[in-house]
C-alpha cells in the first residue's frame, strides 16, 4: 500500500497533475507579488509559462505539496529557497496565482496557428 501511494505521489510530482480535490487557500494577488518580488517571473515568465532558463510550471501548476518540496530542493540550475526567503504560506499565495492563470488556447482555437498544422 504505502509502495503505491509512493509511486501516485511521484507519478503526480513528476506529470504536474494536480490531484487533490480542493486548491488549499491562498491570495492570488498577493502570490502575483510575490512571483515579480523575488524574481520567479525572470526564469519561468509573467504567467509560469517558462522561459528559455526556466520550466513552465503554470497553467495547471503542481499540485501545492510537489511545488513547495521542489521549490526547497529543486533540481538543475534553480537555486532552493528556504523558508527564511518564501514561506510556506508565501508559496501557497504564489500557488493562488499560478492556479489563477488562464490555461491557453488550444491550437485549434487560433487561426494563425491552426493554419500551420
Amino acid at each position: 500500500m504505502k509502495i503505491a501511494l509512493f509511486l501516485l505521489t511521484a507519478s503526480a510530482f513528476l506529470t504536474g497533475v494536480a490531484w487533490t480535490q480542493t486548491a488549499p487557500a491562498g491570495s492570488a494577488d498577493n502570490g502575483k507579488k510575490l512571483f515579480v518580488k523575488d524574481g520567479c517571473y525572470e526564469c519561468h515568465g509573467y504567467v509560469g509559462q517558462g522561459t528559455k532558463d526556466g520550466a513552465r510550471i503554470g497553467p495547471p501548476p503542481l499540485n501545492l505539496e510537489a511545488l513547495i518540496r521542489y521549490v526547497r530542493r529543486p533540481a538543475g540550475a534553480m537555486p532552493a529557497f528556504t523558508e527564511k526567503v518564501l514561506s510556506d504560506a508565501d508559496l501557497t499565495d504564489i500557488y493562488a496565482y499560478l492556479r489563477s492563470v488562464p490555461a491557453p488556447k488550444a491550437i485549434k482555437d487560433i487561426p494563425l496557428l491552426d493554419e500551420l498544422k
